[in-house]
């Protein structure tokens, strides 16, 4: 049975605009999937990445225009500048963390708090955004305060291992045959490796 591990940040578009599609890939080929939420400005800071504001107008233009392109495509609503972004992006990866650990799908909640950010003008960083993330998505709010601890370390944990995995930008998903897919352009080409095709 082949395993992904998926790398995400919960801030970024991408990670949005996958929706749950990973979770149906991977059900699809019958694979295994780990939610691996991290903080994306460490890893940037890690693998010579730079932060969007940083980077130079050129690109900065480009990624609005691919952002919209992208959304148009998939039939999702995006706000291409909300009003609370950047954020903590912590309290929402811990949430998913601690739902993950106690045995939910947490494709949904991934979803709905990227949902959050780009379509409905909302601060993840945010205890009840999160616990009205949980909710919607059938999950105990009371998850978003859940073993706390061990969430932050695992997210830490999470950086540590993209950087060892090869990771450099969300999403990012890796697969145990040693095969890496960076952004939610490359979900079909993840669907034609499961599926022996690449």
């Amino acid at each position: 049975m082949p395993h992904i591990d998926y790398y995400f940040a919960t801030i970024s578009p991408y990670t949005y605009l996958s929706g749950t599609r990973p979770s149906e890939v991977a059900k699809k080929h019958g694979a295994t999937i780990t939610y691996k939420p991290c903080d994306i400005m460490g890893l940037f800071s890690r693998t010579g990445g730079v932060p969007p504001k940083d980077r130079h107008p050129n690109r900065q233009a480009y990624r609005l225009q691919d952002m919209e392109r992208r959304a148009k495509l998939l039939g999702k609503p995006l706000n291409t500048k909300p009003m609370f972004w950047p954020t903590n992006s912590a309290p929402s990866a811990y949430a998913i963390i601690a739902a993950q650990n106690a045995g939910h799908d947490v494709s949904e909640l991934v979803a709905t708090i990227g949902s959050a950010i780009w379509a409905e003008e909302k601060d993840i960083s945010q205890d009840d955004v999160v616990r009205a993330a949980l909710e919607k998505c059938g999950l105990d709010p009371a998850l978003a305060d859940k073993d706390m601890l061990t969430s932050a370390e695992t997210f830490g944990k999470n950086l540590e291992d993209a950087v060892s995995a090869g990771v450099f930008g969300a999403p990012f998903f890796v697969v145990d045959s040693g095969q890496v897919f960076w952004g939610e352009d490359r979900i079909d080409d993840l669907d034609a490796h499961l599926a022996g095709r690449i």
